[in-house]
């Protein structure tokens, strides 16, 4: 599974960075995600911190190789880009699209490549 390990530092590359620019300076790292509605202070920095809590679990499993993990991230993530999809919807803020668009290419680059290594590992056990 060496590809959907590399695969995971694009996310722990955002998950990280983003956790502390939201942890940190929430309207800078809203107004980067082009948000048009005003969520505050509070809340945008409770979301930091738990993208941040996030990106160090997800970094944990890279240096475990924790390969029985894989697949439940990509489930997360399908939660993850419906619900911005529904938050959207219901808000029309272009922040939503700007995090399905991360999201959903992370979904893509990692589920691309556990396809690909599980067809490779599929081979060499025959």
């Amino acid at each position: 599974m060496t590809r959907t390990r590399l695969s995971f530092f694009y996310l722990v590359g955002y998950l990280i960075p983003g956790g502390l620019a939201m942890a940190f300076d929430p309207r800078l790292a809203m107004r980067l995600l082009l948000a048009e509605g005003d969520y505050g202070d509070v809340f945008p920095r409770l979301v930091g911190l738990l993208l941040l809590a996030l990106g160090i679990l997800v970094a944990w499993m890279i240096g475990a190789r924790a390969e029985r993990m894989y697949p439940g991230t990509l489930v997360a993530r399908v939660v993850i880009v419906t619900g911005l999809i529904g938050l959207y919807v219901r808000s029309g803020d272009p922040f939503f699209v700007t995090l399905f668009g991360i999201v959903a290419f992370g979904f893509l680059l990692t589920f691309g490549c556990y396809l690909t290594d599980r067809a490779r590992k599929g081979s060499t056990a025959r």
